[in-house]
């Protein structure tokens, strides 16, 4: 797996950990999770509220700050279906690394601090809900029908006691 990590702020204070080794922890809970069989390329961004709003406005037309967006760099024909993958489709891996792309995930930093102090837990705990949140955007999932939000919510749980951060 490559992770390739970037922060336009300040790193969040209370993960216990580096960022890095705790998105890299829950990425790889979803990867078993979801069956992936490949190894795989994701891009992660830590920035702040106003960079995120620019990002959503640009990219969803949607002008306010949001918590994490997800970039999927690949379309899956259900969620977690890598069987589409299986033709060698060139333009779905890195050729010099011969990962599958995943895509991207932007975090909002000020969100994970406040939402962790919304809900009652840690910070440590709402940055790796967020990477799983946008790992399984990254894979196919979506949480616009009621069927798809209860998937997507158990998997999540799955992820989270995976990578052992339960709720």
């Amino acid at each position: 797996m490559t992770l390739n990590f970037e922060s336009e702020t300040e790193i969040i204070p209370d993960l216990g950990e580096s960022a890095e080794s705790l998105a890299e922890k829950v990425i790889r809970a979803g990867l078993d999770v979801t069956g992936c069989p490949f190894e795989i390329q994701v891009n992660v961004l830590l920035t702040d509220s106003e960079r995120i709003r620019e990002m959503n406005s640009r990219f969803r037309q949607i002008d306010s700050p949001t918590d994490v967006l997800s970039f999927p760099m690949q379309e899956f024909p259900s969620p977690a279906d890598f069987c589409a993958f299986h033709d060698n489709d060139c333009s779905a891996f890195d050729p010099g690394t011969g990962e599958l792309l995943l895509g991207d995930i932007v975090v909002n930093t000020e969100r994970v601090i406040s939402q962790a102090r919304d809900y009652g837990h840690s910070e440590r705990r709402e940055f790796a809900f967020l990477i799983a949140h946008s790992l399984l955007h990254l894979v196919g999932y979506d949480h616009m029908e009621e069927d798809e939000r209860i998937q997507m919510e158990n998997r999540q749980r799955q992820i989270m006691d995976r990578a052992g951060i339960p709720r």
